[in-house]
């Protein structure tokens, strides 16, 4: 399993992200407009699903349904640099309280503002 260091994500190297659950919001595509390459997870956010989506290489993980909040620990286990964003309504579950999660509301923050700062971060 490779990993990056922090930082390395260059001006001239796109940033990669995986997006785990259903995008009613459209940041998938806000996230593709800011310049990032985004990749969907196909069926269901387990350790399969979330290795064909490409998470080892990813700099994001992004969920956008609570219900596959367990996906989290398992993304991290695979790419310990990964960065996750939660854009959901509601609160994280206890057994993820402990991890360095962004939680967004897609109440509160628009889907192409929230896409702004990924990519600007």
């Amino acid at each position: 399993m490779k990993h990056k260091p922090p930082g390395t994500v260059g001006s001239n190297e796109m940033k990669r992200a995986v997006i785990a659950g259903p995008d009613e919001d459209g940041l998938a595509d806000a996230l593709e407009a800011a310049g990032l390459s985004v990749t969907r997870v196909d069926g269901a956010a387990n350790r399969p699903g979330l290795e064909e989506a490409g998470i080892v290489d990813a700099d994001l993980f992004v969920l956008t349904d609570l219900v596959n909040a367990t996906s989290i620990p398992v993304a991290k286990d695979l790419n310990e640099d990964v960065s996750i964003v939660v854009y959901a309504n509601g609160s994280l579950p206890e057994f993820v309280s402990g991890m360095e999660v962004l939680k967004m509301d897609p109440r509160l923050l628009g889907a192409e503002a929230v896409a702004e700062e990924l990519a600007a971060a």
